[in-house]
């Protein structure tokens, strides 16, 4: 069984010098063989724009897929976001993939009203959102649905392969299972337990076929947050002191929600070789190291882990 890899691009301010040091970390992923590089979206603390990031890297690499995870919607003109990614789509020669999300309650209601967007229903608009793109991707001049509604749309930028880039949805709850299937291309969650991932897969693949959509339709990814390390107890303390800068949180109030996994090379590639059996194709990894340095240091040594045990490459 094979599992795609992929990196998170650190570019949140408090990780980098030069920003422009994050265009050759792409293309020194791309290099170790790493499938895909990523970068997140959001309003809290400085970074740079994901889509500004993959404009900037899409010149520079030539395999890579190039991947939102995940972007808010919500924070952008829709119409205008559609021009954004099929640019970025033809800049890249159609090697975009956009991850989508909705927010978190309790930290991304800020987001959304600095962003002039009510928070509720925010479901509907992000559906409505990526329905909107592939219309005007498709050369559409209307669209109307539960939320967003318009007529006489301008001519739009097309993608720059038909129907668009695939577009991800990222969550586990109920109802976006059901979402996934019915509507999206890929599945990017970060459940801490393999048996969640397994029941969570299990639903978007029975949602897609009530949607009478082929099977495969759905690309079922991981999101982990990884840290290699042979000093077991320094890499919780590694962890924790990256997730309470991330989210202000300890590891420990983190890991009831997301995958982390700190630890020897061995023991991260035996958890990603679970979620692979569990049915996980393509994983993305967020390094939970606090500089760029020490990013690049983590790169290779994620590049390598499991071979060929979990025939991750």
């Amino acid at each position: 069984m094979r599992m795609r890899l992929g990196v998170l691009l650190p570019t949140n301010h408090s990780q980098w010098d030069d920003a422009r040091r994050l265009v050759d970390f792409g293309v020194r992923a791309e290099r170790l063989g790493y499938d895909s590089v990523w970068a997140n979206d959001t309003l809290l603390g400085a970074r740079v724009e994901p889509l500004a990031m993959l404009a900037a890297l899409a010149p520079a690499t030539e395999r890579v897929t190039l991947g939102t995870a995940a972007l808010l919607p919500a924070f952008r003109r829709p119409v205008m976001a559609a021009q954004e990614l099929a640019s970025v789509d033809h800049l890249s020669a159609g090697r975009l993939v956009v991850t989508v999300g909705a927010g978190f309650p309790g930290r991304s209601e800020v987001e959304y009203a600095v962003s002039e967007v009510p928070w509720e229903r925010r479901f509907a608009r992000l559906d409505d959102t990526v329905a909107l793109w592939r219309a005007l991707w498709a050369g559409e001049r209307t669209f109307h649905g539960k939320v967003l509604r318009f007529d006489g749309l301008p001519e739009s930028t097309p993608s720059h392969r038909p129907g668009g880039p695939p577009i991800w949805l990222g969550g586990a709850s109920r109802s976006a299972l059901e979402r996934t299937g019915r509507l999206y291309d890929g599945w990017l969650p970060y459940p801490p337990h393999v048996a969640d991932y397994h029941v969570g897969l299990q639903a978007v693949r029975q949602a897609a076929k009530a949607a009478a959509r082929p099977a495969g339709a759905v690309t079922p990814a991981l999101f982990v947050t990884v840290l290699v390390t042979d000093d077991v107890k320094r890499g919780e303390r590694e962890l924790d002191a990256y997730c309470r800068a991330t989210y202000g949180l300890p590891s420990e109030a983190v890991r009831t929600i997301q995958l982390l996994v700190a630890g020897p090379a061995e023991e991260v590639a035996a958890t990603l070789a679970r979620y692979a059996e569990a049915g996980a194709e393509h994983v993305v990894c967020r390094i939970a190291a606090p500089s760029l340095d020490a990013q690049l240091g983590q790169l290779e040594l994620i590049a390598g882990i499991g071979r060929p045990a979990t025939t991750i490459r």
